[in-house]
């Protein structure tokens, strides 16, 4: 499958692509004859943010660091 970054292409362009509602199709044209045909699919649901654990503090930080030392050597 081949990747298309909208990020590299002009504003205007990405626009129009990331518009195609689910199940409409958007026709790529050159030269008077249709290159591609793209069909609109439904939108990537946002996902839930991910819960953030409390803060740890420098002692626990070290620990672990420590920890880890420990089982790599």
């Amino acid at each position: 499958m081949q990747r298309l970054d909208l990020d590299d292409l002009p504003p205007r362009i990405a626009q129009l692509l990331t518009s195609v509602a689910e199940g409409e199709e958007l026709l790529l044209v050159q030269g008077g004859a249709v290159a591609g045909r793209l069909t609109g699919g439904a939108p990537v649901p946002a996902e839930p943010p991910a819960e953030l654990d409390e803060p740890m503090t420098p002692a626990e930080i070290m620990e672990q660091f420590r920890a880890q030392m420990e089982d790599e050597f």
